[in-house]
Formats: structure tokens, sequence, C-alpha cells
């Protein structure tokens, strides 16, 4: 017997697990302290009476013999499939076939997942910095990783070179952590770099209910070409605050194909096979969301959380704090003052403000220097952590 031992080349301790064993000692040495997260991008808003009035439904339905439901389908239910078709047409642009749509518990485990359907000799692009699923995932099955660079000169938004050749693209807008969207004509250059190299983009919008630039596409299926190259990972996590709850949906046109086998079959075949399905109730929670009324109530709390990062940027340009991120993303992409290294300046702002964000450097090597805050706390605390960084940190 032997194990994987691919896992042996991963760090030893995921990002956030470091974060919160950090927090916790210093919880522990200071009892007394009242530590603000801006951290981890959970929400912190209850679900919208939409969804908690399906909610309450469906378990009804499910403690009557006519209404139950045992197990779901392995790719969704026709009642959700058309409620997120009807998302793209009417809110997004894009359209798409409700047969191309997979229903899963999240957008995390699809972006993990959909490695089963490649070969592990692949070679993978992954720009640098971001959510460190992407890499991690593809370490452990051995593949070759290449590395887009992304950084100030760019904006953060890496765009496609000869050096970037490769067979999986993995490409996040707006990105986690940087909160950089790409516009429609630099997406249009991935998409035609990735025709032209016969790679299959793997296109993570798990953040497109935050973009308000109408120049930055929420949907890479917005873009002539995307569906003969990309796949679409979305997620009701961030959309819709199902983070406990697991909802999301991969997406495959029917005419994505690698010599001749369509991705969309090898993709529902991986799902029979070791996926059971999201619950019924879940479902009928996510369906509701993007019903007319739903689609107003989450959008309300889409803008509570633009109203955080909002007064992040007003106070960082009152500070001369140079930042990215903010506009079309829950996150603010600081950059740390006096060159000081990411995970020392976790430790400054932990000890001076006892507010916690999350060091740059965990999501890749050009994360270093940098530090992202998340948009997703509540308002006045959001508002409490600013002042105690304008009148404890000196900059």
């Amino acid at each position: 017997m032997k194990i994987n031992t691919h896992y042996l080349d991963l760090k030893p301790s995921y990002l956030f697990k470091t974060i919160a064993s950090k927090t916790a000692e210093y919880k522990k040495a200071h009892p007394e302290a009242d530590i603000i997260s801006l951290g981890i991008g959970d929400v912190t808003l209850p679900l919208c009476k939409s969804a908690v009035s399906a909610l309450s439904k469906a378990v009804g339905d499910m403690s009557k013999r006519e209404t139950f439901h045992g197990y779901p389908s392995s790719f969704g239910e026709d009642f959700l499939l058309s409620a997120i078709q009807k998302h793209y047409h009417e809110h997004i642009g894009a359209d798409v076939d409700t047969s191309e749509i997979v229903v899963t518990c999240g957008a995390k485990e699809d972006i993990a997942n959909i490695l089963d359907i490649f070969d592990k000799d692949n070679t993978v692009l992954i720009p640098d910095p971001v959510y460190p699923v992407y890499c991690d995932t593809n370490i452990m099955d051995g593949r070759k990783i290449k590395f887009a660079s992304a950084g100030e000169e760019n904006l953060f938004l890496p765009l496609p070179t000869d050096d970037y050749a490769a067979d999986i693209i993995y490409l996040c807008s707006p990105n986690n952590p940087t909160g950089s969207a790409y516009t429609r004509a630099q997406l249009k250059l991935w998409v035609d770099f990735a025709i032209e190299h016969k790679a299959v983009i793997l296109y993570d919008a798990a953040y497109e209910m935050f973009v308000t630039d109408k120049d930055c596409p929420r949907s890479i299926f917005e873009i002539e070409g995307a569906r003969s190259c990309a796949i679409e990972f979305c997620s009701f996590s961030k959309t819709a605050g199902f983070t406990g709850m697991r909802c999301g949906y991969t997406v495959i046109p029917k005419e994505l194909a690698v010599d001749g086998v369509h991705l969309l079959d090898l993709w529902k075949r991986r799902q029979s096979t070791k996926f059971n399905g999201v619950a019924y109730i879940i479902q009928k929670a996510a369906a509701s969301v993007f019903s007319d009324e739903g689609y107003e109530e989450i959008k309300e709390n889409i803008r509570y959380y633009q109203q955080n990062t909002a007064n992040m940027m007003r106070v960082f340009d009152s500070m001369g704090i140079t930042y990215f991120g903010g506009k079309n993303s829950p996150y603010i992409w600081m950059k740390c003052p006096q060159n000081m290294k990411s995970w020392d300046f976790f430790e400054l702002m932990l000890n001076r403000c006892c507010v916690i964000g999350t060091p740059g450097e965990g999501f890749g090597e050009n994360g270093e220097g940098y530090f992202r805050l998340s948009g997703f706390g509540n308002v006045d605390r959001t508002l409490e952590a600013l002042d105690r960084m304008q009148k404890n940190l000196t900059l």
C-alpha cells in the first residue's frame, strides 16, 4: 500500500486554519480583547425572506407522503435548473441551456472535483495571487503548474503571453483575493488564447453579483467564443448567503469537447457516480432567490456588503493607503505599509487594533506584502475596525 505522496508537497497548514490558530492564541493570552474579524470571507447577514419561506415550505413537503422527496437528482431539480437559466438570461445577458447546468454543493468543491475529468499530465496555469484551492488541488494530483504573474504593474489582471501556454487555465473574476475584475476586452484575449492553444478555461464567477462596472462581464459566456473553451463555476454562498447551506452550479456548454469527447458528458458521469445531489430543501431555497422578489432581496444584501468596502476605500484614501478591489468585489487588497511582510502586518493589526485580516502571502508568492480585508462583516463593526486602524496605525 502506498499513500499519495503529492500531499506531502502541500504547505503544512491551510491558510485560514493558520489564521484561526493565531487568533485563538491571542484570545487566550488576552481574554478581554474585542477582536473584529475582517478576514475569512464568510457572510454575516441572515438568509433573505424568500429563501427562509422556501425552506420552511420544503420542510413541510418532506413531512407528507405525497410531497416527500428522497434522493435528489445528481444534476439538479428542474425547478432550480430553470431558475438558474432565467438568471443567466435576465440578469447577466448570457443564454445557457438547462441541460448544461449541473447543481452541486459549492464552487470550492467543483473547482477541485472537476479535475477528475482531466488527465494528470495536463499543465495548468494559475494566477498568482489567487484562491489557494486552485493550486493545492493540482498539487494533490501531481500536475505541472505554471503561474500567471499578477501585480501592481498589471493591476493584478495578468493577460496571456506565449509563456502562459497550458492545457487548463484558471481565471477568477472578480478575483479573490485582489478584487480586480477583467473587462470584456481583456477576457476576450484569454478566450482567444485558449482557443488558439486548445486549452480549457476554468472560470470562477463566485462573486459575479458584486460586479458594478458595466464593462466587466459577470459570466465568461458573455464573451464570443467562450462556449467552445470554458467551464464556469458559480455559487449561492456569496450570491445569497448560503455558506452554511452549500449550493452551487457548474455550467459546461454542449459544444465544449476535447478530441471529440464532450466534457459535459464526462462531468455528469462523474457526478452521477460520486455525488448524490443537493438536498431538496436547499434546492428549493436556492431557486427562490432567483425569483423576482428573491433577487431584489439578495441585491439588498449585496448592497449592504458593498457599503463596507466603500467605507474602507474612503478611509484608506484619507490615510494614503494603496489598495485594489472594492468596487466590483467584496474584498479590499491593501498594500502593507513600509514594505512590511504580510504576516508581520497581520501581527501588527492584531496587536495594535485587535483586527483580523488575511495575509497576502497565503494566496501565492505575489501576495507577499499585501493584505486582504473582507467586506462581509457587520457595517458598525467594520466602521469600528477602520476607526481603530486610523487611531493606532502609524503609516
